[in-house]
């Protein structure tokens, strides 16, 4: 059983942010055969880690992770543009291959699950930390509030960190200027390219003038301008 993959659209995906504040309906996936080998490979690493199927969002754990060019992985899918909004009624989440429910209706049953949790986990904090067994000023030795205190720190770091992450993403206008830029550079390379082709032609011309040039005209040599 696998967590965090889905299909939308018949298409694969990983789902990043399961729902975006604000915006319950909505949630944030990537399509895993889409993305580039590297990054591919890295996302389903995450993924299929230990600490990726202990993570409620697999967002934390791919904040934490540094791919092999040295660059954070969730702000690679975001630069990249690779991540895209999508409503949780279309996504269709799939931990076997014989087995799937509706992302909107997964997330009502996580955050109903989790309620419970907290609870029990409160209940558990107040029985070590306040002496719920009986006993008077059961107090907690202080290396496990240090720890609890840690733990909690260390959880906080993370949840804020792909919060701000998945607040920097979350603008179709900024998705919109990074497929312009993106556009942009393309554009930028292909005239290179053209231009480096032209003249490549021009030289083999100048080299051979029985090589024929399809599509491209280049300026004839007169003898008077040989002869010069």
């Amino acid at each position: 059983m696998l967590k965090h993959v889905g299909k939308h659209n018949d298409k694969k995906c990983v789902i990043v942010f399961r729902k975006i504040p604000e915006l319950d309906h909505m949630a944030l996936i990537i399509y895993s055969d889409l993305l580039p080998r590297m990054i591919h490979d890295e996302i389903m690493r995450a993924v299929e880690s230990p600490q990726g199927q202990e993570a409620r969002e697999i967002s934390d754990v791919l904040f934490r992770t540094i791919m092999a060019d040295g660059n954070n992985c969730l702000e690679s899918l975001h630069r990249n543009g690779l991540m895209k909004k999508v409503p949780t009624n279309q996504v269709l989440v799939t931990p076997t291959t014989t087995s799937s429910v509706r992302l909107d209706e997964l997330n009502d049953i996580l955050d109903e699950m989790q309620k419970g949790e907290e609870a029990v986990k409160r209940l558990q904090e107040l029985d070590t930390n306040r002496g719920l067994t009986g006993k008077k000023n059961n107090t907690p030795r202080k290396a496990e509030i240090k720890e609890i205190g840690e733990r909690r720190t260390r959880e906080a770091q993370g949840n804020t960190s792909a919060a701000d992450m998945l607040a920097g993403i979350l603008s179709d206008s900024d998705l919109a200027n990074q497929r312009l830029e993106q556009a942009l550079k393309m554009e930028a390379s292909a005239k290179q390219l053209l231009a480096e082709a032209e003249r490549l032609k021009q030289e083999a011309q100048s080299l051979n003038p029985k090589v024929k040039d399809v599509g491209i005209k280049t300026k004839k040599t007169t003898a008077k301008e040989q002869a010069a």
